[in-house]
């Protein structure tokens, strides 16, 4: 059965001009420095574009929240929450730097950064139709609820060919799961690939952070019920383990890795879902995946026959499953 597509592809000035903002700081070297990597013509443009704004008020503001290690969550929930253009809220939170918001407003009109977007609409635009393209045959929320139950938030998909340029940006509104996503990073220094090349790399970006989102929301509404489980260690490397320490933090990595292999099986092919879980093994040490992935058919197949109505049901036995399929699952 098909459904028609639940991912609703869009731009956002507030995000682009959250992008332009961090140009002006010195995240562009930062980030080059964790982890060297080509860029998009437009996010390079950008930062030769407001070179001469790094002194602005609004970026010097930003680059201190950044070297406190202010989470790009923060800043990106925070630009949806104002109004544009005006860029003004009923109630700023007490962490950002006082009248920051209209120090953004400010950048933005000594920037000119409306001319600049206007003569760089093309590649807006460009990304804005790939990324369509790639959605308009694809439902998320049919796959995810069996998992989570009913998503009644609106999932947006934003291509963002600015800055942060390596990584997804996940936020969770009113009513909305927002992943805002970079093109597919290339070898070395040669440019991303455009966004419609590569499906499977835009599923796994959109799935993980609304999967990551759904998860986190659903281990803390289930926190009393789930205490007990997190006492048992879950299976995993050494390099798993530094990077995710908690249980909290290697249960989620690990679902959602197992939720986007197996929608990539589902809706593109096993040979996709190999080299994700391949990748995931290799890059950040995930041995257990294969065994999560083997759980998770599982239960969706024992809740088919109706053993199990929701995930939380499934929870109690979980762990010792895991423990058993993670030593003798493997691709």
């Amino acid at each position: 059965m098909t459904h028609p597509s639940d991912i609703v592809v869009t731009l956002d000035n507030r995000v682009r001009l959250i992008s332009a903002v961090m140009a002006a700081t010195n995240w562009p070297q930062t980030s080059q420095a964790r982890l060297p990597h080509g860029t998009h013509a437009h996010s390079r443009a950008t930062r030769k574009y407001l070179e001469s704004m790094r002194s602005h008020e609004a970026a010097l503001a930003m680059q201190g929240l950044l070297d406190q290690g202010a989470p790009l969550e923060a800043l990106f929930t925070l630009a949806f929450q104002l109004e544009w253009p005006v860029m003004v809220s009923p109630e700023e939170p007490q962490w950002i730097p006082s009248r920051w918001t209209h120090q953004l407003r400010a950048f933005y009109r000594d920037a000119k950064l409306e001319q600049w977007w206007d003569s760089e609409d093309g590649v807006w635009q460009n990304s804005l139709d790939q990324s369509r393209r790639v959605f308009q045959k694809v439902s998320f929320k049919p796959f995810l609820e069996p998992f989570f139950g009913e998503v009644p938030e609106k999932l947006i998909f934003i291509p963002n060919i600015s800055y942060p340029t390596e990584r997804e940006v996940a936020v969770h509104l009113d009513g909305q799961l927002v992943c805002i996503a970079p093109p597919r990073l290339a070898w070395g220094d040669s440019p991303p690939w455009p966004f419609d090349e590569d499906p499977a790399y835009i599923y796994r970006s959109g799935l993980t952070q609304y999967g990551r989102l759904l998860t986190h929301a659903f281990l803390r509404a289930h926190a009393e019920k789930i205490a007990p489980l997190t006492e048992a260690p879950l299976p995993g490397s050494d390099q798993f383990k530094s990077r995710y320490p908690t249980w909290q933090e290697q249960f989620t990595s690990l679902f959602v890795a197992a939720l986007s292999s197996l929608f990539l099986e589902q809706n593109l092919t096993k040979a996709e879902s190999n080299s994700y879980v391949l990748l995931e093994r290799k890059m950040n040490g995930m041995t257990a995946l294969p065994g999560m992935i083997s759980v998770l058919r599982r239960y969706l197949t024992e809740r088919e026959h109706g053993r199990y109505k929701t995930l939380l049901d499934f929870l109690p036995v979980f762990p010792k499953q895991l423990r058993v399929a993670a030593k003798i699952v493997s691709l």
